[in-house]
């Protein structure tokens, strides 16, 4: 029995060794021929990961392509819209975005010209609120960027509403769909999403590396990125130096040659929630973390989470008292083969599939023996 809350961080299912040892054996034999088969199978096996991705997003053909992360897909994006678009506007995001993307935009603010604008969190509260992004959201915006499920909180935005707004400033709108892809749904087919960046490694079950970007068609043809190569061209194979041309879909954020691999190891996570359904790991999930939200308030822990499941996504965290070292508190539990991490005091549980019915009980009965006794107050 599984007593795995880690989705946040590498999510997994029934089979998964299997499923990618088979794939990546398959893909080792392709590539070990000695035959000319091994590109054209290759690229065949990317663009498989990249049809399955299109799939859980709702997005159109030819408006997505990889990456190695989230990080490198926002600045691919960033360096190919025209130069107006942000030079002398605001850039917008949360100060609970994933800092590897708010590091990314600091740094190179200066050279666009933009203003990076992080709305901050109310006094004494863990999330930015919608309300309060939005109140930061005027013409002046040249792009938002939005976290859909925050990584230290869980807190879920209302992709919707922020997406019309944006789309009534005139902004460009991005959301990192990172920590809320498949286990909470999520679609590009409403229209109002200029992009998105995530990877394949948490809810999807995947690999690192497997990073993709979905850029909106009318807008990926006034991109030009600079981070290009031989496989932003529209034919990958012309040689002439002097007759660079643009890929007309997604692909002229491709750059040099592409990595294969953590597409083949991320395809048969995708292909298993797929297959599964959003909705049904959603409802696995929902009973798992109304159990973990029960038995902490009974204890009296402070929840770190929104306790509406509206506003929530796949995780709960829990405030530790101020009194008791985290890292001993995980390594206590890992003896006992119970598996979560923690931020600071905020312990972070995600429950999946492969969570035991049985494992929310047994966390908190070693929580019990582990945690000094003291109540804290409710969220």
């Amino acid at each position: 029995m599984s007593r795995y809350f880690l989705y946040h961080s590498i999510g997994t299912f029934p089979s998964k060794a299997t499923q990618m040892s088979d794939a990546l054996g398959r893909f080792s034999q392709v590539w070990s021929a000695e035959d000319d088969g091994q590109w054209p199978a290759a690229l065949a096996e990317r663009q498989s990961f990249i049809d399955a991705w299109r799939g859980v997003i709702d997005a159109p053909e030819r408006s997505m392509t990889t990456a190695e992360n989230v990080t490198t897909a926002l600045y691919s994006l960033i360096g190919g819209l025209p130069a107006d678009r942000l030079r002398g506007k605001r850039v917008l995001v949360a100060a609970d975005c994933f800092p590897s993307l708010h590091f990314l935009l600091a740094g190179i603010a200066p050279r666009f010209g933009f203003t990076l604008d992080t709305v901050p969190f109310r006094q004494g509260e863990a999330w930015v609120r919608d309300d309060d992004f939005i109140a930061h959201w005027r013409e002046d915006v040249g792009l938002a960027l939005l976290t859909f499920v925050s990584s230290t909180t869980s807190h879920r935005v209302d992709v919707d509403r922020l997406a019309a707004h944006g789309h009534a400033m005139g902004s460009i709108v991005g959301v990192d769909i990172t920590q809320g892809v498949g286990v909470a749904p999520f679609s590009v087919s409403g229209g109002d999403i200029d992009f998105v960046v995530s990877t394949s490694l948490k809810w999807l079950c995947g690999a690192s590396g497997a990073g993709v970007l979905y850029v909106r068609p009318d807008l990926l043809t006034d991109c030009q990125p600079e981070l290009r190569g031989w496989f932003s061209q529209e034919n990958p194979f012309s040689w002439d130096l002097d007759k660079f041309q643009y890929a007309g879909d997604a692909r002229r954020f491709d750059h040099g040659t592409p990595a294969i691999l953590a597409s083949v190891a991320s395809l048969p996570g995708i292909n298993w929630v797929m297959e599964r359904g959003i909705d049904a790991i959603r409802a696995n999930n929902l009973g798992a973390a109304h159990k973990i939200i029960g038995r902490a308030k009974d204890l009296g822990w402070k929840i770190a989470s929104p306790l509406d499941d509206n506003e929530r996504g796949g995780s709960v965290m829990l405030t530790l008292p101020s009194t008791i070292e985290p890292p001993a508190v995980i390594s206590a539990l890992r003896a006992e083969e119970i598996y979560c991490d923690a931020r600071g005091s905020t312990m972070r549980l995600s429950p999946g599939v492969v969570t035991s019915e049985s494992a929310v009980d047994e966390l908190f009965n070693a929580l019990e023996r582990i945690v000094p006794t003291g109540k804290t107050r409710s969220a």
